[in-house]
């Protein structure tokens, strides 16, 4: 008798293992059906299914993972396609903005550029207090506040006020120095973009307007920026804003072809174990 029932248990326990594994199975065909039509979603949420559902379908859970990673290097060469797209035309945006732009770059000890107005390259600026604008070849923007005068004020930070009273403030400079020429005391704070306190941006949204500079430190000293200045924020922080997608682009594109590097390495682990 008790071997009658060992029997019978047995036979429906193999029933049961066998109805799950067929159920599982339904789901892994939908994750096919789902990963070949390219709907890569719904695809890995059938393979998640089988695991919550039917965590005993040990084959077909199995075969649900070696689908996944078909998915992932899928959906990361279909990345890198859209990937590519944009930056092609990113990159032909740029093409036609830097020839508006200087490049300053010395290749025999400069891995990383800075792209100047025009109207702001040091040469045609001498003697003068201004704020200049630049970004290096991957749009990390900053501005520089130059003082020259025949006498030091200590200047830290700059206020810009527009004419309706609104104004944007720069923190106290982390990167200033002062220096002398000839009698003429030269000043210089630079601010980075995202540490600046909002002032470029503040500038490139009133290019148009007749702004104030207040340069602040043991002594104040204020004076109007002028159009071209203006036009420099604003231009700079356009072509910024550009090359640093065009960065961000390209790093994500580098992160998908180390994911498929992974992906693939794993699958032809997985191809290896399966021939011997």
């Amino acid at each position: 008798m008790k071997k009658i029932m060992t029997l019978i248990c047995a036979s429906c326990l193999l029933i049961a293992c066998n109805n799950v594994e067929e159920k599982a199975t339904l789901k892994l065909n939908e994750a096919r059906t789902a990963y070949e039509a390219g709907n890569y979603s719904e695809a890995k949420l059938q393979i998640d299914s089988i695991k919550i559902l039917y965590p005993k379908a040990y084959d077909t859970r199995r075969q649900g993972i070696y689908l996944m990673q078909d998915i992932e290097l899928a959906e990361q060469e279909k990345t890198i396609t859209y990937l590519d797209s944009v930056l092609n035309e990113k990159q032909k945006e740029l093409e036609t903005l830097k020839s508006e732009f200087i490049l300053e770059k010395d290749t025999a000890y400069q891995r990383i550029g800075h792209y100047l107005t025009p109207a702001q390259v040091i040469e045609r600026n001498l003697h003068r207090s201004y704020l200049r604008f630049q970004t290096d070849e991957t749009g990390k923007m900053s501005m520089t506040s130059i003082y020259c005068g025949s006498y030091n004020i200590h200047h830290t930070s700059v206020k810009v006020t527009a004419p309706d009273g609104n104004f944007a403030e720069t923190p106290a400079s982390q990167d200033s120095y002062e220096t002398a020429d000839l009698g003429e005391q030269i000043e210089k704070a630079d601010y980075k973009l995202g540490e600046d306190g909002g002032v470029i941006g503040f500038i490139a949204a009133n290019k148009d307007k007749n702004l104030r500079v207040e340069y602040k430190g043991d002594r104040t000293y204020i004076t109007n920026m002028m159009p071209a200045d203006r036009k420099a924020a604003a231009d700079i922080h356009a072509l910024s804003n550009l090359l640093s997608s065009i960065t961000r682009i390209k790093q994500n594109i580098e992160e998908a072809q180390l994911k498929i590097q992974f992906i693939q390495k794993k699958i032809a682990e997985r191809k290896q174990t399966a021939n011997k």
